[in-house]
């Protein structure tokens, strides 16, 4: 079978860059060639037999005006407001959003993936990490289609806004060890290699107390794997939060603070302590994540960490954009190749949920109830 002629076979047997062969035969003369180098591009390419493409179809020109986004779910708040400042954005500059929920599942991640193809929309945003499984699959589709991720593990090879989870988790801890707190629990969804991000936040909190001589005061309470694999409801980290620590509880842990991962598991927590009359937080404290826009309330006012979660998705988006707009202006007859990486540090948000440590434990608070 007889090899496809491409732009680059033509740029290596006429001399040029594959830019400036792409920009001849299309007719695309942002820059200035000279005559000679037009009559030459155009006549190797007459020669090696190649064929410029036809137009894309009227479906896929409309599809440069789409951008598509990758999310694990749509039942935490968390990612809402990564959606809505990626909307923002687009909606500024006249580009539609279509969102792939995969559900945390890798076939339907897969099956996604396979559509860019067709799909072939203008960019593409994760708004997490992609499984370990596609990740050389992303990165070569990043090659063709601009791609960001927002993501929560070291530095990846395309665009991408990291956040370092390590450090959430210590800042985490760090407030509850400055009230006093010296045996506290971490609540959180399945810890599993997938979920990896789960687990830094998990390790940097346990550090922090370890630095203190605290390597055994904090008891980790993860939920069954089983909760990423079946389908994710909107209370369902709700219920992660509600159902551990009530675990907790029976097992009579004398802890005087509980994090949960993020703001939805401790709002779980709340619940549960006080169904058993516990007071947050005379009796416990409870400092979750996100800064979800529940945590703000008068009701709930949690402590919890802000990490600028729209703003995140607005900056994925930009980047987008960015990557669009000099895609059309030729600057050289070399192509630039940049890869953006932004990061924000997380913040500290106070509240009323956390408050000095007192000598009302957990366990002794319970001995209490159940001696009535």
């Amino acid at each position: 079978m007889k090899k496809k002629v491409t732009s680059t076979d033509i740029a290596k047997a006429a001399g040029v860059s594959q830019a400036t062969v792409s920009m001849v035969l299309n007719k695309k003369y942002n820059v200035s060639f000279s005559k000679e180098t037009i009559r030459k591009v155009e006549q190797t390419a007459k020669e090696l037999g190649y064929t410029v493409p036809g137009r894309r179809s009227r479906k896929n020109d409309r599809n440069n005006r789409l951008l598509v986004v990758f999310c694990p779910t749509l039942t935490n708040p968390y990612y809402v407001m990564l959606l809505q400042g990626i909307e923002t954005v687009a909606k500024e500059k006249g580009y539609g959003v279509f969102v792939c929920n995969t559900q945390r599942e890798l076939k339907m991640e897969e099956q996604y993936l396979r559509m860019m193809h067709t799909v072939s929309p203008a960019g593409i945003i994760y708004t997490c990490n992609p499984s370990y499984a596609f990740m050389e699959q992303v990165e070569e589709l990043a090659e063709k289609i601009p791609l960001v991720i927002i993501s929560n593990r070291e530095r990846v090879k395309v665009d991408a806004i990291n956040q370092d989870n390590t450090k959430i988790g210590s800042v985490m801890a760090r407030h509850l060890l400055d009230l006093g707190h010296r045996k506290v629990a971490f609540i959180a969804p399945p810890l599993t290699k997938r979920q990896q991000q789960r687990s830094r936040r998990v390790q940097g909190f346990v550090r922090e107390y370890e630095k203190e001589g605290l390597a055994d005061a904090v008891i980790i309470k993860a939920a069954d794997d089983i909760w990423d694999e079946v389908l994710p409801s909107v209370d369902s980290e709700y219920r992660i939060g509600y159902n551990l620590t009530k675990e907790l509880m029976a097992e009579k842990q004398e802890v005087t603070a509980i994090a949960g991962l993020n703001d939805m598991i401790a709002f779980g927590i709340i619940d549960a302590l006080q169904e058993e009359k516990l007071k947050v937080p005379g009796d416990v404290s409870v400092i979750g994540c996100d800064n979800i826009i529940f945590s703000r309330m008068s009701h709930m006012s949690l402590t919890t960490i802000e990490h600028f979660v729209p703003l995140k998705g607005r900056d994925a988006c930009d980047i987008i954009m960015r990557k669009i707009e000099s895609s059309h202006i030729a600057c050289s007859e070399i192509e630039p190749t940049s890869i953006f990486h932004i990061e924000y540090e997380p913040r500290l948000i106070v509240r009323k949920t956390t408050t000095y440590a007192k000598q009302t434990s957990l366990k002794r608070r319970n001995t209490k109830i159940f001696n009535k």
